[in-house]
């Protein structure tokens, strides 16, 4: 089976002369999935998801994924570029996924919850989170959008006792959950001819300072200041080979995920990015991959640097020859310098190498990263698929209760009763459902679309001669600089300090750069407009009309001015923007009596002068 291929088959991705192919699957989906797909990307996923059928014909299982010089192969010799996503929040909750930032590691959290439900109804919580978290529905959707691979990010504690619980010391209690609901996803991946890559992302007493990462308790011992917590470390790598040794949709081991300790300067250098000589973890890392190859031969074993996994120093050279080299990258620049450390490690090594960890910002910065990558023969995985924000595939929603929840958690609201705790945390478990959340197509589409093609899509189709009212946050699906013009669009801020909260500043409706604010009545409008940002739309008239073509706006002052084209040419260079006393009141300004053929239409809104705010266009057909 050949992975290298640009895009998945067999079912329309969008529509406008543009096509790409879905591998479509036959799911149990929502009536609201059709309600929910508003777009037209939207509803050629939906309708692919819907009336697919895909099977796995097990004459046509693959040979274990191996490596050869630079390359990851397939059974037939091919290149396969891995294209996956992580599971971050799944098995391991960390609190930024949740809105929770303070005191935010897992058990943290989960001693929070125990204050206010109760250890019983806490264990039902939990139980209902990872039962609704993942299911066979994600994957199918991953699936049909583009995506070839999953890395599974485990909680040792899912698996295993903690060493303080160990009723034998030295001895390894097995737990069966966490092999349950690996064998579960696994199945799931198989039945989508996906690969699933494991990940040890917590491992026995965590893996370094960056607490949240692993849910370390700096109470007690770490990894790395205990031989109990390395020893069943390595004995759960073990036990995880032997039961998946001859599982050819395994597709590696990556045996801990972002190392972060300062072995020769803990007080100078927690998190061991300067980390000189990495001895204790290339030791574990050697004893691990021991451990796997005395029971698996054949699976991939990816191995990270310290210091979040780009500190390599003293780790290298590799110890086994069916080995990848991972790094993790986050908020710097898209450009070959920034992965140019990574890539002479390769050459140097002769090994291949895969980002197996990257996202959190915006969609031009995942175009951008995706388009670096895999220029360079590098595979990604993308993270994470879902949490309660709006910069990944999927957003998990929440209510107005569980934001008063956060409130009181922070100190700044009144303690909810437990019958109502247990409510807000049951609906939450509720909203991890995939048909629950919101789906960001916009971010689907600058993942797989837009690293191949300029054109610009119609975020939804806008018969005019049908409803006449544009919402302006429903321009067109593309590039900067193509659908849209925006002035600050992504997060560098590892490269230029100052950058952070650029992009959308809302962090609502779409993750482009242009900004978006939700109102109170649950209406979203454009805000931030600066000079010479645009936007581009597409709409649809059925016969000849005349229109009056009319914008709803809103300003402080009378600053702010914007031109119009219409099909690339100007209709009107000046239109100006009354001062309607406060961003809250709106009022329409435009133009009377423009003449539209039948046909397909784009429409560009200039600002020429920024400082206003734009809420909608409607078009007004006249008798």
């Amino acid at each position: 089976m050949t992975i290298f291929a640009r895009l998945p088959r067999k079912a329309a991705f969008f529509i406008n002369d543009i096509v790409m192919n879905l591998n479509p699957l036959k799911l149990p989906v929502m009536k609201s999935y059709i309600r929910n797909s508003f777009n037209c990307l939207a509803f050629a996923l939906t309708f692919s998801l819907l009336y697919g059928c895909s099977t796995v014909n097990p004459s046509k299982a693959p040979d274990f994924l191996k490596t050869e010089g630079q390359q990851i192969i397939d059974e037939h010799g091919k290149n396969v570029l891995l294209r996956g996503i992580g599971f971050g929040g799944w098995m391991l909750q960390e609190g930024y996924m949740l809105r929770i930032h303070n005191e935010a590691q897992q058990h943290k959290i989960k001693e929070r919850i125990e204050g206010l439900i109760g250890p019983e109804k806490t264990i039902e919580f939990y139980n209902k989170w990872l039962n609704n978290h993942v299911r066979k529905v994600d994957i199918d959707s991953l699936k049909a959008w583009g995506f070839n691979s999953v890395r599974l990010p485990m909680h040792y504690n899912l698996y295993t006792l903690p060493v303080e619980q160990e009723p034998t010391k030295g001895k390894q209690t097995w737990l069966s959950r966490g092999f349950e609901m690996t064998d579960s996803l696994l199945s799931w991946c198989e039945a989508n001819e996906m690969y699933l890559i494991l990940d040890l992302h917590a491992a026995p007493g965590g893996q370094g300072n960056d607490v949240n990462i692993s849910d370390r308790n700096p109470t007690i011992p770490s990894l790395w200041e205990s031989e109990e917590n390395r020893q069943k470390t390595i004995e759960l790598w073990k036990k995880l080979a032997t039961r998946y040794k001859d599982e050819k949709w395994i597709g590696a081991y990556d045996l801990i995920n972002e190392p972060n300790w300062g072995f020769a300067d803990l007080q100078n250098d927690r998190n061991g990015l300067n980390e000189p000589d990495n001895g204790p973890l290339k030791k574990l890392l050697v004893d691990i991959t021991s451990a796997i190859r005395s029971v698996d031969k054949n699976h991939i074993i990816i191995i990270e640097g310290n210091g979040w996994g780009n500190n390599y120093r003293g780790i290298l050279p590799v110890w086994d020859d069916n080995m990848v080299l991972s790094f993790h990258k986050y908020w710097n620049y898209n450009d070959k310098q920034s992965i140019s450390n990574i890539l002479k490690i390769r050459e140097e090594q002769n090994v291949p190498v895969w980002l197996g960890e990257t996202g959190e910002n915006s969609n031009v910065w995942f175009t951008q990263a995706i388009e670096l990558l895999e220029g360079n023969n590098i595979g990604w995985a993308w993270w994470p698929v879902k949490k309660v924000g709006f910069n990944n595939p999927m957003e998990i929603k929440y209510t107005k209760e569980y934001e008063s929840l956060l409130n009181y958690w922070k100190g700044e609201g009144a303690k909810p009763s437990e019958s109502d705790a247990y409510k807000i945390l049951m609906d939450l478990a509720e909203s991890a459902k995939l048909e629950n959340c919101i789906i960001h197509y916009d971010v689907l589409d600058a993942m797989f679309r837009q690293v191949y093609s300029l054109e610009t899509i119609p975020y939804k189709i806008h018969n005019i001669s049908k409803s006449g009212l544009i919402p302006a946050v429903e321009y067109d699906l593309g590039r900067n600089g193509f659908a849209y013009y925006d002035l600050d669009t992504a997060n560098y801020y590892i490269s230029v300090e100052g950058t952070r909260n650029v992009g959308n500043r809302g962090h609502v409706f779409r993750n482009d750069g242009v900004d978006i604010e939700e109102a109170v009545n649950g209406e979203y409008y454009i805000n931030h407009i600066e000079d010479g940002e645009w936007l581009l739309y597409t709409f649809e008239v059925e016969k000849k009309e005349s229109i009056d073509l009319l914008f709803e706006v809103s300003s402080e002052d009378a600053q702010g001015q914007f031109s119009i084209q219409i099909d690339e040419k100007t209709i009107q260079p000046i239109i100006a923007v009354p001062d309607t006393k406060g961003f809250d009141n709106w009022l329409e300004v435009g133009l009377k009596n423009i003449m539209l053929q039948s046909g397909k239409h784009k429409l560009r809104i200039m600002a020429e002068k920024g400082g206003y705010q734009l809420k909608s266009i409607r078009f007004q057909i006249n008798p």
